[in-house]
């Protein structure tokens, strides 16, 4: 991707594949869903022209303003190795010590890494995991999208809409979270349905007819989609039968159909529910980052996925270097009267009423 230019301590502009501005400029929203002023050349809706120029004054512009933008192929191919071998290792150790703790542990530990699966297919789908489109799209399709049941290119269709029309009525994933603050019967109502499988089974229905996948909205490629994510299943299914475990297909599945719904519904709550306002394009009104702790972001936000806002301000930057980002941009005061919530269980405390 093209990558602006910067101003350095002598005022003279320093280019570079591997450096972007931390500001959004015309070249750093190319593809990235922002705003159609933005992508013609005009500043962010967001970020004023006076915040920019306090940010280009500040001492120590050049080291401060620019950030890594570079996709670095070998932690790319590391998160999603990492992944799938977690996910195998979860699977192999019930498959091979089926119990009451393992089993358990499997509906507690394996959403979170389909989860993951998931957000590298939004990172591929942003071109932002791999430096090439070709890996971009085979890895993100075939080793992340299909074994969650989505689509890469009907997701990355619909969720660059998402970051255009953010902030306005418009935004098609408002559903999701216009309804909070709600009470605390409607979350557990929620939930249940989550648990229970009520809500996996909604999404099956959809794909069944021609529906969304994971993590989409409207409409995607019918049966020629289905039959490649069946085909993922069986091969998911032949891989476990290998290692004499071929019935922990069952459990990943049905981990599938339960808890992971219940984490992709957090996420959802997480990103923009009961935001300060959910209708201003500005980011910081409209978008959250969660500081987790490592433990929380293990169990419900792998891949770097909480640091969301940061995502939205900058969709270009990869994921890696998102808690650079944020941490770049708070020392500049970016951030300054923004919420900050350090746990999902304050989270969710501000989501009920």
């Amino acid at each position: 991707m093209t990558v602006v230019a910067a101003l350095g301590h002598n005022g003279a502009g320093v280019t570079g594949r591997e450096l972007c501005i931390v500001t959004i400029t015309a070249e750093s929203a190319l593809g990235s869903g922002l705003s159609d002023h933005a992508q013609k050349g005009g500043s962010s809706r967001w970020i004023s022209a006076q915040e920019k120029l306090w940010l280009l004054r500040r001492r120590n512009s050049y080291a401060a303003l620019l950030v890594v933008r570079r996709r670095r192929n070998s932690y790319a191919a590391l998160l999603v190795v990492r992944t799938w071998a977690l996910i195998f290792l979860l699977l192999l150790v019930a498959g091979y010590f089926p119990g009451a703790l393992t089993i358990p542990l499997v509906f507690v530990l394996l959403p979170g890494r389909q989860l993951s699966l998931a957000v590298l297919m939004h990172e591929a789908g942003h071109g932002t995991l791999f430096s090439s489109a070709g890996a971009n799209r085979w890895v993100g399709q075939w080793l992340c999208a299909l074994p969650t049941l989505g689509n890469l290119s009907s997701y990355a269709e619909g969720h660059l809409q998402h970051h255009r029309l953010a902030g306005t009525a418009n935004d098609p994933d408002l559903p999701n979270y216009a309804a909070y603050p709600i009470s605390r019967a409607s979350l557990r109502r929620k939930i249940t349905r989550d648990l229970t499988g009520q809500t996996g089974l909604k999404l099956l229905i959809s794909l069944a007819r021609g529906g969304a996948g994971n993590m989409e909205l409207g409409s995607s490629s019918g049966l020629t989609l289905l039959l490649k994510q069946l085909m993922v299943q069986v091969v998911l299914f032949l891989l476990l039968s290998l290692a004499g475990i071929g019935w922990t297909w069952f459990l990943w599945f049905a981990t599938f159909m339960t808890t992971y719904m219940l984490i992709i519904r957090l996420r959802q709550i997480a990103e923009h529910a009961a935001v300060p306002n959910l209708h201003d394009p500005d980011p910081r009104n409209n978008t959250r980052t969660v500081d987790a702790p490592r433990w929380q972001r293990f169990l419900i936000a792998p891949s770097f996925v909480n640091y969301h806002l940061e995502h939205h301000l900058i969709p270009g930057v990869p994921c890696y270097h998102l808690p650079a980002l944020r941490s770049l941009l708070k020392q500049r005061g970016f951030f300054n009267g923004t919420p900050e919530y350090d746990g999902y269980q304050q989270l969710l405390a501000h989501v009920i009423v």
